[in-house]
């Protein structure tokens, strides 16, 4: 029996031994310098829903896995991702050691990426707004390319503008209700406080939003998921500023469940790349995070980022012959200083309480509430009766007096007689033209002293001619959302959302300066009696430094959407499908009683309702761990933004006609290929935006019939209102990254795309002058604007990249990209595009005459700039000093200095053949075409410690 008993014991242990022996892999993550062990490491199996994280000692494991070959993905923030080949044998629990984690280079590279995308991007026309800023999160080497690589020729992804994206800090909504454009600006020089990002291309599924067809970004500040430490950094560079000091401190949690982190920053320079480009900008963040219990969180988080620069001109190409690529025409000495007339000043505090709610194990709800306050202000130059300061103002420039026959005068020899060509007939000479060139090559910039020199004449009595005012808008904004993110089952998650908004966004011209007048008059002089006043209900007044005038009037927009979104997790097949519903109210308040829309420009307009939807849906289909096909589509309206609904929100109510929602569709495909050495995605994308609008404004010559009865003439300052506009976009990506060798690494990219208008949209031009008692909507329809199968202009759409990169087992490293550019396009000009540019009588069929159609597609062929390479070059170091990190980073992008055009756009002031003929007379046009400069050879150097 005892022996029986003994024999029973022995089995039943060897039993459990082998039942506890589990099949999985276990591990421990460290820093490679330091050799600490790193606390909540995302570790995750390729190409299954089974994720990770490392507890305080490093460790993570996997258990109950099936046998086989599987790749692990190691993920946390400042550290390169790793993917990990390892064989799970039945029955055992594989160790796999010490996981050593090295710094991720590219964290130094974001430093030098702001100065791209807080550059003048949607100032002025320009065109140029890049999508660099969206696409720095990524790790995609595509992405990581167009982001550091491409985006100092402003690329697009996708041929997209920001506002197809959706940029979000802890899933609140950073996207302007005005123009749908994130304001980077608004956190810039915080990039160690947003360093925690998570981003999606395209419309492949978000935790935390439906999203667009450009992608999602997630800025999260939650105080606990900082790793606890301090870092101060120092950076010097050529580009927007010149010096840059930045300090960042995280406490982690401590016992009583208290989590804080700080950052502040100071940019400044003198001078920026362009001329006369002053910059400076002060940033603070805080975030303090309070652990209740197991359950709950709250997080407060604080922003406040304080900018000011000097705008750049886009120029001619006169002009730029004349003064060159760094030439900017907003600047001119005042009392030895470089003083500029464009000023952008940014100062939008926001301030955001989050809870975090863990409901259960398998379900969580993050609710924030959002309020964001402050200013956006444009300065320029405002005159009456005067000369235009502008030194590039057509009658500064040669071109003006070469195009006109009244400024040539016979050539004469020394004796008086005229000089005769080779067939006998006589010269002529421009000298007026000559004079004008030789005194805008000698100065050329504003003259700040004749400007207070004419207001401090006698005659003025007091009064200002010239004065420095700013296009100005505060906010005021308030957002609350919730996010739920739950499992429904081992294979199902739900992510939903609802978001609301509520934006009040006055508008007005505010004085800044007089420049040694008292007073300037707040009155139209182009007009007269009531029709000059800027305000009935307070007529003639004298403005002082700190009035509104002009214009004043308020915005309001109350947007609410929600998403719900479910994916599917399986082995061989992920999917997922999304679904939104938003609705948008907008409203214009007039606080103005305008003299030329006395009827309708005070007081509340109609309200604007729009109301959208949206699907999406895509699959994931696992050919093997390491090999997948990826597919996402999209079908969403979309509100049009405020700064489209109404045709001149400055002076009256009314709303721009034909607007609609925009219709958008998108589709795409890719092969994406992952393994511990090479890591590829091959994507085509197909996508189509329909009824998009667009509102300009400029000065036209022949856009109407003289007829002094009817108060028109041909020439006149107009909005112009282009609706219906379709565009398509199609093209391949091809991204790749190659571990060579344990040190070195090559990655490549490449894209071929083509952005195209798909119709002729509807054209039509408010013109003030015409407004009257009756006439309360002056619009005229100008018909169709021929656009069909012309280039979405701005950025290149084609693009290619190959690098190398030697990292040194000593943490120094090195590497360089050579990188060319092409088929970039200059915009194009809605009214040269209609019958009015070619036809004699409106609504008549007569051309004008020597007006061919050879002639007139020369006229009209949009521009392709040249294709450009450009080689970068970065590299760093970095040292461990006992438990503190000292490094530093450094790159010169554009080494071999090449002078490029990053955008431009045609001026559409002469707008009938005939004037437009008179003006390319001599070949170089006064309105001609105006471009935007790239940088040329550029440095970035970012000295660091961490401890």
């Amino acid at each position: 029996m005892k022996k029986l008993v003994l024999c029973t014991l022995f089995v039943m242990q060897v039993f459990f031994a082998f039942a506890q022996t589990l099949t999985g892999v276990t591990g421990k993550v460290v820093d490679s310098k330091t050799n600490k062990a790193l606390q909540n490491v995302v570790v995750s199996i390729l190409n299954s829903p089974m994720t990770t994280l490392t507890d305080n000692t490093g460790k993570f494991s996997f258990n109950d896995l099936p046998a086989g070959s599987l790749t692990l993905k190691i993920q946390t923030q400042g550290y390169e991702d790793q993917l990990i080949q390892v064989d799970v044998v039945s029955g055992q629990m594989l160790d796999l050691g010490n996981i050593v984690a090295s710094e991720d280079i590219t964290q130094e590279q974001q430093l030098s990426l702001i100065t791209i995308t807080e550059n003048d991007l949607g100032d002025d026309n320009s065109g140029s707004e890049s999508t660099s800023g969206l696409l720095q999160a990524s790790r995609d080497t595509y992405q990581q390319a167009a982001a550091f690589n491409w985006g100092q020729a402003r690329f697009k992804i996708r041929g997209l503008d920001n506002e197809y994206g959706n940029t979000m800090i802890n899933g609140v909504m950073m996207n302007k209700l005005y123009d749908g454009r994130p304001q980077w600006s608004n956190w810039g020089g915080l990039n160690d406080a947003t360093r925690n990002q998570e981003f999606t291309l395209g419309s492949s599924p978000s935790d935390y939003t439906f999203g667009n067809i450009l992608g999602s970004q997630e800025i999260n500040t939650r105080a606990s998921i900082y790793r606890k430490g301090s870092r101060v950094s120092f950076s010097g560079t050529n580009t927007n500023y010149s010096w840059r000091a930045m300090g960042t401190h995280a406490s982690g949690m401590n016992t009583n469940g208290w989590a804080f982190v700080v950052s502040a920053s100071r940019r400044w320079a003198q001078e920026g790349y362009f001329e006369g480009t002053d910059y400076g900008a002060n940033s603070i963040f805080a975030s303090v995070e309070k652990k209740i219990n197991e359950k709950h969180s709250l997080n407060f988080t604080s922003i406040y980022a304080q900018n000011r620069r000097g705008k750049v001109s886009p120029n001619t190409q006169e002009v730029i012959d004349l003064k060159g690529e760094e030439y900017n025409s907003y600047w001119g000495w005042q009392d030895g200083k470089k003083r500029n007339s464009r000023v952008k000043s940014i100062e939008e505090p926001l301030n955001m309480l989050s809870h975090y709610w863990k409901i259960s194990d398998k379900t969580n709800l993050n609710t924030n509430v959002a309020f964001q306050t402050g200013s956006i202000g444009n300065s320029r130059l405002t005159f009456q009766l005067a000369n235009n300061p502008d030194p590039t103002y057509y009658k500064n420039l040669p071109s003006y007096y070469l195009n006109s026959l009244d400024y040539y005068v016979p050539a004469l020899d020394g004796s008086g007689n005229p000089i005769l060509d080779q067939d006998g007939n006589p010269t002529y000479n421009n000298p007026t033209a000559t004079n004008v060139r030789n005194a805008f090559l000698a100065d050329g910039q504003i003259d700040w002293n004749a400007m207070y020199k004419a207001n401090l004449s006698p005659n003025q009595n007091g009064k200002s001619v010239y004065a420095l005012y700013e296009d100005r808008t505060d906010d005021k904004q308030w957002t609350a959302n919730s996010i739920l993110n739950s499992s429904i089952t081992d294979n199902i998650t739900l992510n939903a959302g609802i978001n609301f908004r509520k934006l009040k966004s006055r508008n007005y011209a505010k004085m800044l300066d007089l420049l040694g007048g008292e007073y300037f008059s707040d009155v139209n002089v182009f007009y007269q009696g009531d029709a000059a006043q800027s305000d009935l209900n307070h007529p003639n007044r004298a403005i002082k430094v700190g009035d509104a005038f002009s214009y004043d009037y308020n915005l309001h927009a109350t947007t609410f959407d929600g998403f719900t979104q479910f994916k599917f997790n399986y082995k061989k097949v992920d999917f997922y499908l999304g679904q939104t519903f938003s609705r948008s109210e907008y409203r214009r308040e007039g606080l103005y009683k305008n003299g030329i829309y006395a009827s309708n420009s005070y007081g509340y307009s109609d309200k604007i309702i729009f109301e959208n939807f949206g699907f999406k849906g895509g699959l994931t289909y696992k050919i093997t761990g390491r090999q997948m096909l990826d597919f996402n589509g999209a079908y969403l309206t979309k509100a049009p933004y405020l700064k489209n609904v109404f045709t001149n929100a400055r002076l009256n109510n009314n709303v721009s006609p034909g607007l609609s929602s925009e219709t958008i569709m998108s589709v795409d495909a890719s092969y994406i290929i992952k393994t511990p050495k090479f890591k590829s995605r091959l994507t085509g994308y197909f996508s189509k935006i329909l009824n998009s609008a667009r509102l300009a404004y400029f000065y036209g010559e022949g856009l109407f019939e003289e007829d002094p009865d009817a108060n028109t003439s041909e020439d006149s300052f107009v909005s112009e209102i282009i609706t219906g506009i379709n565009k398509k976009n199609m093209g391949v990506e091809f991204g790749f990254e190659y571990q060579i060798t344990s040190t070195i690494k090559a990655t490549g990219a490449a894209t071929y795309s083509q952005s195209i208008y798909d119709n002729n949209p509807r054209l039509r031009i408010n013109d003030d002058a015409q407004a009257s008692a009756t006439n309360t909507n002056p619009l005229t329809d100008f018909g169709y604007a021929y656009w069909k199968n012309y280039r979405v202009a701005g950025a290149p759409q084609q693009a290619y990249s190959f690098g190398l990169e030697y990292r040194d087992p000593k943490f120094w490293w090195i590497g360089a990209n050579v990188n060319y550019l092409a088929d970039t396009y200059r915009d194009i000009s809605g009214v040269l595009r209609t019958n009015n540019f070619t036809v004699v009588t409106p609504g008549g069929t007569e051309t004008y005459d020597g007006l061919t159609e050879g002639v007139l597609r020369n006229a009209l062929k949009q521009e392709k700039f040249d294709p450009i390479t450009l080689v970068n070059l970065v590299g760093g170091k970095s040292w461990k000093i006992k438990n503190d990190t000292f490094g530093f980073f450094a790159s010169v992008n554009n080494v071999f200095d090449v002078k490029y055009k990053t955008g431009g756009f045609e001026q559409s002031r002469k707008a009938t053949y005939p004037e437009y003929a008179t003006d390319n007379a001599n070949g170089t046009p006064s309105f001609g075409p105006k471009y935007f400069q790239g940088f040329g050879r550029t440095f970035f150097v970012n000295v660091y410690l961490n401890f």
